[in-house]
């Protein structure tokens, strides 16, 4: 919706004032003639937890990687750490982790082999953690990657991505491989090394109770536009599902300025708002009364919200 749009453009705006670590500017990106990035801006602020939420098929892992250079995109400009992706990125690469969907490179290396290999490449490589991590998730330096499971690839993975302690972690669904128990663990290691100044992480997923838990900022990806960021207390503190009843029920919702999104269920109009925004509580007292229907607010969690507008 436009609306969204608005949103998006209007926290862009805001978040321009500070320090970024990632800026994107007309980004458009298409596969066989089919767009998958349209026209999008995004900015994402140094020092912040982003999760970045989509549909599958969405273009989510598009998206990060024409952010890295991975892939070239048909238009636009992009920033990163504060220099255009035109530029050599030799400096830059230093600064940066990431984690892919899936790990499957070097298969004949054993752990210790690839870590050995890949710290040869940073300038800064935290010895120490790696130790830690592979204890913590008893990942035995002697087997070869080829052995490993694909959750414990995928652990293998972000150790590399921790090691060279990136100044932006990017994480491609990282956790999409692991048990619940595993996750969790992850996420416990992961924040203590994130919550520090000047360390930005943005990492892609479709488990809201994983971003709930480690209280990130949220992003949402549709329709090849980044279309709504916000903080995920401002989420619980502001956002609503408005439902407006009558006895003879809706075929339509009947439009609602400022509505983040509109259905009908059961013959109810079901809106989602910005309650906290005058301008659409107003809105939609007056559409109830033009409609003769009753209003309901109901609180929206996280993954409430993401079926609601994805």
């Amino acid at each position: 919706m436009d609306t969204l749009h608005e949103a998006a453009r209007a926290t862009i705006r805001d978040d321009d004032a500070g320090a970024t670590a990632m800026r994107a500017r007309g980004l458009r990106k298409s596969f066989d003639g089919r767009a998958v990035l349209q026209d999008l801006d995004w900015v994402v602020p140094e020092g912040r937890v982003i999760g970045l939420l989509g549909r599958n098929g969405a273009g989510k892992t598009t998206l990060l990687r024409c952010l890295l250079g991975l892939s070239p995109i048909d238009a636009g400009s992009i920033e990163m750490l504060g220099e255009p992706m035109d530029e050599p990125r030799g400096r830059r690469l230093h600064r940066i982790g990431f984690v892919p969907q899936s790990f499957d490179l070097f298969p004949w290396m054993r752990i210790d082999a690839f870590l050995d290999f890949t710290a040869a490449f940073y300038r800064r490589w935290d010895a120490a953690l790696v130790e830690r991590l592979l204890g913590t998730w008893q990942l035995d330096r002697r087997r070869k990657i080829a052995a490993l499971s694909q959750g414990q690839r995928q652990l293998l993975a972000i150790v590399r991505a921790l090691a060279p302690d990136p100044d932006l972690l990017v994480l491609d669904e990282p956790v999409a491989s692991l048990d619940p128990i595993a996750r969790r663990d992850f996420l416990a290691t992961l924040l203590p090394l994130v919550r520090r100044p000047g360390k930005t992480v943005l990492f892609s997923t479709h488990i809201t109770t994983d971003l709930e838990r480690v209280d990130a900022d949220i992003a949402l990806l549709r329709g090849g536009k980044i279309v709504l960021t916000r903080a995920l207390a401002e989420i619980r503190a502001r956002f609503r599902r408005a439902v407006l009843t009558r006895a003879q029920g809706f075929v339509l919702a009947p439009p609602l300025a400022g509505a983040l999104g509109a259905r009908i269920d059961a013959q109810h109009a079901v809106y989602v708002i910005d309650a906290g925004d005058d301008a659409v509580r107003t809105a939609l007292d007056a559409l109830a009364a033009r409609e003769q229907a009753s209003v309901e607010l109901a609180p929206l969690d996280l993954e409430d919200l993401f079926v609601e507008l994805a």
